[in-house]
Protein backbone atom coordinates (compact mmCIF):
# COMPACT_ATOMS: atom_id res chain seq x y z
CA UNK A 1 0.00 0.00 0.00
CA UNK A 2 1.75 3.32 -0.94
CA UNK A 3 1.92 6.64 1.53
CA UNK A 4 -1.34 8.11 2.42
CA UNK A 5 -2.40 11.86 1.64
CA UNK A 6 -1.95 12.75 5.17
CA UNK A 7 1.80 11.20 5.12
CA UNK A 8 2.20 13.33 1.66
CA UNK A 9 0.71 16.37 3.28
CA UNK A 10 3.15 15.61 6.92
CA UNK A 11 6.59 14.84 4.00
CA UNK A 12 5.85 18.44 2.96
CA UNK A 13 5.96 20.37 5.67
CA UNK A 14 9.27 21.53 6.30
CA UNK A 15 11.33 19.74 8.99
CA UNK A 16 11.54 20.51 12.31
CA UNK A 17 14.09 22.34 14.28
CA UNK A 18 16.68 20.27 16.39
CA UNK A 19 14.39 19.59 20.01
CA UNK A 20 11.48 21.04 19.14
CA UNK A 21 8.30 19.83 20.00
CA UNK A 22 6.40 18.21 17.35
CA UNK A 23 2.45 17.75 17.65
CA UNK A 24 0.29 15.44 14.73
CA UNK A 25 -3.45 17.02 14.88
CA UNK A 26 -6.18 14.08 14.01
CA UNK A 27 -6.85 13.90 10.52
CA UNK A 28 -10.54 14.20 11.13
CA UNK A 29 -9.20 17.70 12.93
CA UNK A 30 -6.94 19.16 10.17
CA UNK A 31 -10.32 18.39 7.26
CA UNK A 32 -13.37 19.16 8.93
CA UNK A 33 -14.17 22.77 8.07
CA UNK A 34 -16.03 24.79 10.87
CA UNK A 35 -20.06 23.83 11.16
CA UNK A 36 -21.99 27.06 11.81
CA UNK A 37 -23.12 27.56 14.57
CA UNK A 38 -25.73 30.14 16.12
CA UNK A 39 -26.54 31.23 19.60
CA UNK A 40 -29.45 30.77 21.62
CA UNK A 41 -30.06 34.35 23.16
CA UNK A 42 -31.63 33.26 26.65
CA UNK A 43 -29.09 30.77 27.74
CA UNK A 44 -25.86 31.45 25.53
CA UNK A 45 -25.77 27.97 23.93
CA UNK A 46 -24.51 27.53 20.83
CA UNK A 47 -26.68 24.69 18.21
CA UNK A 48 -25.52 23.64 14.45
CA UNK A 49 -27.61 26.11 12.14
CA UNK A 50 -29.48 23.53 10.29
CA UNK A 51 -31.62 20.84 11.92
CA UNK A 52 -33.96 17.78 11.58
CA UNK A 53 -37.65 18.04 11.47
CA UNK A 54 -39.33 15.07 11.68
CA UNK A 55 -43.10 15.53 10.25
CA UNK A 56 -44.72 12.98 8.25
CA UNK A 57 -41.13 11.38 7.45
CA UNK A 58 -40.64 9.69 11.04
CA UNK A 59 -44.10 8.47 10.86
CA UNK A 60 -44.22 4.80 10.56
CA UNK A 61 -44.82 1.62 12.87
CA UNK A 62 -41.72 0.79 14.97
CA UNK A 63 -42.36 -3.29 13.69
CA UNK A 64 -41.16 -1.35 10.14
CA UNK A 65 -37.26 -2.84 10.30
CA UNK A 66 -36.81 -1.40 7.16
CA UNK A 67 -38.16 1.85 7.52
CA UNK A 68 -36.55 2.14 10.73
CA UNK A 69 -33.62 0.87 9.07
CA UNK A 70 -33.76 3.87 7.23
CA UNK A 71 -34.31 6.53 9.88
CA UNK A 72 -31.47 5.65 11.51
CA UNK A 73 -29.21 5.82 8.75
CA UNK A 74 -30.50 9.47 8.52
CA UNK A 75 -29.36 10.46 12.14
CA UNK A 76 -26.81 8.98 11.80
CA UNK A 77 -25.43 11.02 8.81
CA UNK A 78 -27.41 13.70 10.63
CA UNK A 79 -25.37 13.78 13.23
CA UNK A 80 -22.10 13.20 11.94
CA UNK A 81 -22.34 15.71 9.44
CA UNK A 82 -22.66 18.16 12.84
CA UNK A 83 -26.47 18.31 13.24
CA UNK A 84 -28.03 18.45 16.93
CA UNK A 85 -31.33 20.03 16.67
CA UNK A 86 -34.41 17.25 15.98
CA UNK A 87 -37.98 18.27 16.43
CA UNK A 88 -40.70 16.46 16.82
CA UNK A 89 -44.60 15.94 18.14
CA UNK A 90 -47.45 14.42 19.31
CA UNK A 91 -49.22 15.47 16.34
CA UNK A 92 -46.72 13.95 14.27
CA UNK A 93 -47.79 9.85 14.78
CA UNK A 94 -44.90 7.57 15.45
CA UNK A 95 -42.63 10.02 15.24
CA UNK A 96 -41.52 10.43 18.91
CA UNK A 97 -41.82 6.91 19.60
CA UNK A 98 -39.67 6.34 16.70
CA UNK A 99 -36.96 8.51 17.83
CA UNK A 100 -37.21 6.76 21.37
CA UNK A 101 -36.43 3.93 19.70
CA UNK A 102 -33.77 5.16 17.26
CA UNK A 103 -31.76 7.10 20.18
CA UNK A 104 -31.85 4.67 22.47
CA UNK A 105 -28.24 4.47 22.94
CA UNK A 106 -27.34 7.45 24.33
CA UNK A 107 -26.60 10.08 22.06
CA UNK A 108 -25.21 13.46 23.90
CA UNK A 109 -24.86 16.09 20.76
CA UNK A 110 -29.05 15.65 20.23
CA UNK A 111 -30.65 18.70 21.14
CA UNK A 112 -34.34 16.90 21.64
CA UNK A 113 -37.10 19.24 20.80
CA UNK A 114 -40.89 18.62 20.92
CA UNK A 115 -44.13 20.04 21.57
CA UNK A 116 -47.66 20.04 23.34
CA UNK A 117 -50.77 20.40 21.27
CA UNK A 118 -53.59 19.99 23.03
CA UNK A 119 -56.79 22.58 23.46
CA UNK A 120 -57.32 21.19 26.64
CA UNK A 121 -55.08 22.68 29.29
CA UNK A 122 -55.34 20.32 31.80
CA UNK A 123 -53.99 17.64 29.49
CA UNK A 124 -50.54 19.42 28.80
CA UNK A 125 -48.60 18.00 31.43
CA UNK A 126 -50.44 14.48 30.79
CA UNK A 127 -48.99 15.01 27.01
CA UNK A 128 -45.75 16.04 28.01
CA UNK A 129 -45.00 13.11 30.54
CA UNK A 130 -45.68 10.49 27.84
CA UNK A 131 -43.17 12.73 25.14
CA UNK A 132 -40.91 12.56 27.32
CA UNK A 133 -41.52 8.47 28.08
CA UNK A 134 -41.69 8.18 24.51
CA UNK A 135 -38.11 10.08 23.90
CA UNK A 136 -36.90 8.34 26.46
CA UNK A 137 -35.49 11.11 27.98
CA UNK A 138 -35.29 12.72 31.77
CA UNK A 139 -35.93 16.38 30.18
CA UNK A 140 -36.55 17.76 27.14
CA UNK A 141 -33.99 21.03 25.77
CA UNK A 142 -37.03 22.79 24.04
CA UNK A 143 -40.73 22.07 24.54
CA UNK A 144 -42.85 24.42 22.68
CA UNK A 145 -47.12 25.34 22.31
CA UNK A 146 -47.90 23.56 18.73
CA UNK A 147 -49.48 26.18 16.54
CA UNK A 148 -50.18 28.57 19.64
CA UNK A 149 -53.16 26.22 20.89
CA UNK A 150 -53.81 26.78 24.43
CA UNK A 151 -51.01 29.32 24.36
CA UNK A 152 -51.22 31.09 27.17
CA UNK A 153 -52.59 27.92 29.34
CA UNK A 154 -49.73 25.71 28.37
CA UNK A 155 -46.60 28.70 28.82
CA UNK A 156 -47.46 28.89 32.12
CA UNK A 157 -46.92 25.15 32.61
CA UNK A 158 -43.73 25.36 30.70
CA UNK A 159 -42.64 27.93 32.81
CA UNK A 160 -43.06 26.03 35.75
CA UNK A 161 -41.53 22.76 34.30
CA UNK A 162 -38.37 25.16 33.07
CA UNK A 163 -37.93 25.97 37.12
CA UNK A 164 -38.58 22.18 38.12
CA UNK A 165 -35.79 21.40 35.61
CA UNK A 166 -38.28 19.36 33.15
CA UNK A 167 -37.19 21.25 29.99
CA UNK A 168 -34.51 23.93 29.49
CA UNK A 169 -35.68 26.24 26.96
CA UNK A 170 -39.81 26.88 25.96
CA UNK A 171 -41.15 28.48 22.54
CA UNK A 172 -44.12 28.55 20.59
CA UNK A 173 -44.93 27.53 16.82
CA UNK A 174 -47.06 28.51 14.39
CA UNK A 175 -46.84 27.51 10.82
CA UNK A 176 -47.90 28.03 6.77
CA UNK A 177 -47.86 32.07 7.47
CA UNK A 178 -50.44 32.01 9.77
CA UNK A 179 -51.48 33.72 13.25
CA UNK A 180 -48.81 36.78 12.70
CA UNK A 181 -50.72 38.70 15.00
CA UNK A 182 -50.86 36.16 17.80
CA UNK A 183 -47.41 35.48 17.51
CA UNK A 184 -46.18 39.62 17.13
CA UNK A 185 -48.79 39.71 20.67
CA UNK A 186 -46.69 36.94 22.27
CA UNK A 187 -42.91 38.35 21.51
CA UNK A 188 -44.00 41.98 22.74
CA UNK A 189 -45.47 40.51 26.13
CA UNK A 190 -44.37 37.04 27.05
CA UNK A 191 -40.39 35.74 28.04
CA UNK A 192 -40.36 33.01 25.72
CA UNK A 193 -37.30 31.52 24.84
CA UNK A 194 -37.54 30.14 20.91
CA UNK A 195 -40.20 30.95 18.27
CA UNK A 196 -40.56 28.42 15.38
CA UNK A 197 -42.25 29.61 12.27
CA UNK A 198 -42.33 29.30 8.47
CA UNK A 199 -39.96 31.20 6.03
CA UNK A 200 -38.27 30.72 3.09
CA UNK A 201 -37.58 31.98 -0.43
CA UNK A 202 -41.60 31.70 -1.71
CA UNK A 203 -42.79 33.00 1.86
CA UNK A 204 -41.06 36.11 3.23
CA UNK A 205 -44.32 37.13 5.89
CA UNK A 206 -42.77 36.06 8.74
CA UNK A 207 -39.74 38.25 8.25
CA UNK A 208 -41.24 41.63 10.28
CA UNK A 209 -41.34 39.26 13.20
CA UNK A 210 -38.03 37.62 12.47
CA UNK A 211 -36.69 41.27 13.58
CA UNK A 212 -39.15 41.37 16.36
CA UNK A 213 -37.57 38.30 17.90
CA UNK A 214 -33.69 39.08 17.00
CA UNK A 215 -34.52 42.80 19.27
CA UNK A 216 -36.67 40.64 22.20
CA UNK A 217 -33.61 37.63 22.45
CA UNK A 218 -35.67 35.08 21.30
CA UNK A 219 -34.64 32.17 19.01
CA UNK A 220 -35.69 31.28 15.21
CA UNK A 221 -36.36 28.15 14.19
CA UNK A 222 -37.43 28.05 10.95
CA UNK A 223 -39.95 25.41 9.39
CA UNK A 224 -40.81 24.54 5.79
CA UNK A 225 -38.25 25.73 4.75
CA UNK A 226 -38.41 24.34 1.30
CA UNK A 227 -42.00 25.11 1.13
CA UNK A 228 -43.27 21.33 1.85
CA UNK A 229 -40.63 20.11 -0.87
CA UNK A 230 -42.42 22.03 -3.49
CA UNK A 231 -39.75 24.59 -3.62
CA UNK A 232 -36.82 21.84 -4.43
CA UNK A 233 -39.13 20.23 -6.86
CA UNK A 234 -39.61 23.16 -9.02
CA UNK A 235 -35.74 23.71 -8.95
CA UNK A 236 -34.90 20.34 -9.72
CA UNK A 237 -35.53 20.88 -13.88
CA UNK A 238 -33.09 24.01 -13.68
CA UNK A 239 -29.21 24.26 -13.82
CA UNK A 240 -27.78 25.70 -10.51
CA UNK A 241 -26.66 29.21 -11.03
CA UNK A 242 -22.94 30.24 -11.23
CA UNK A 243 -23.38 31.53 -7.41
CA UNK A 244 -23.66 28.30 -6.22
CA UNK A 245 -20.02 27.68 -6.51
CA UNK A 246 -18.93 31.05 -4.75
CA UNK A 247 -20.96 29.64 -2.04
CA UNK A 248 -19.85 26.28 -1.91
CA UNK A 249 -22.91 24.70 -2.58
CA UNK A 250 -23.76 21.90 -5.36
CA UNK A 251 -27.61 21.32 -4.65
CA UNK A 252 -30.48 23.31 -4.50
CA UNK A 253 -31.50 22.70 -1.21
CA UNK A 254 -28.18 23.62 0.00
CA UNK A 255 -28.79 27.51 -1.66
CA UNK A 256 -32.71 27.78 0.06
CA UNK A 257 -30.81 27.13 3.61
CA UNK A 258 -28.19 29.31 3.00
CA UNK A 259 -30.50 32.29 1.96
CA UNK A 260 -32.28 31.85 4.93
CA UNK A 261 -29.73 31.22 7.37
CA UNK A 262 -28.21 34.32 5.91
CA UNK A 263 -31.00 36.45 8.06
CA UNK A 264 -29.22 37.20 10.88
CA UNK A 265 -32.56 36.38 13.05
CA UNK A 266 -32.59 32.69 12.00
CA UNK A 267 -31.12 30.32 14.33
CA UNK A 268 -31.71 26.84 13.11
CA UNK A 269 -33.67 25.69 9.92
CA UNK A 270 -35.57 22.15 10.05
CA UNK A 271 -35.77 20.15 6.69
CA UNK A 272 -37.64 16.83 7.17
CA UNK A 273 -36.25 14.06 4.52
CA UNK A 274 -36.07 10.17 4.78
CA UNK A 275 -32.79 10.20 2.52
CA UNK A 276 -29.68 10.01 3.81
CA UNK A 277 -28.31 12.16 0.85
CA UNK A 278 -31.14 14.70 1.28
CA UNK A 279 -29.29 14.91 5.05
CA UNK A 280 -25.81 15.20 3.52
CA UNK A 281 -26.24 18.28 1.10
CA UNK A 282 -29.13 19.70 4.15
CA UNK A 283 -26.14 19.94 6.36
CA UNK A 284 -23.89 21.72 3.20
CA UNK A 285 -25.41 24.48 4.13
CA UNK A 286 -23.40 24.26 7.68
CA UNK A 287 -20.28 25.12 5.61
CA UNK A 288 -18.55 27.72 3.59
CA UNK A 289 -19.60 30.87 3.00
CA UNK A 290 -23.43 33.08 3.44
CA UNK A 291 -24.59 35.27 0.85
CA UNK A 292 -24.54 39.05 1.46
CA UNK A 293 -27.13 40.77 0.50
CA UNK A 294 -26.10 41.32 -3.31
CA UNK A 295 -26.14 37.24 -3.69
CA UNK A 296 -29.31 36.98 -1.47
CA UNK A 297 -31.03 39.28 -3.59
CA UNK A 298 -29.69 37.24 -6.77
CA UNK A 299 -30.76 33.63 -5.28
CA UNK A 300 -34.42 35.31 -4.75
CA UNK A 301 -34.26 35.78 -8.90
CA UNK A 302 -32.87 32.11 -9.15
CA UNK A 303 -35.53 30.79 -7.00
CA UNK A 304 -38.21 32.52 -8.90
Amino acid sequence: MGPSRRDLLLAALPAPLSGALVVALPAAAQAQPAVLERTIPSSGERIAAVGLGTWLTFDLPIGDAEGLARRRAVLDRFFAGGGRLVDSSPMYGYAEAVLGELLARPEPRLFSATKVWTGIAGYGPTQMRRSLGLWRLPRVDLMQVHNLLAWREHLSTLRAWKDEGRIRHLGVTTSHGRAHDEVERILRGERIDFLQITYSPVDRSAEPLLGLAAERGVAVIVNRPFDGGALLQRLARRPLPALARELGCDSWAALVLKWELAHPAVTCAIPATTNPLHVTQNLQALRGPLPDRRQREALLRAFA
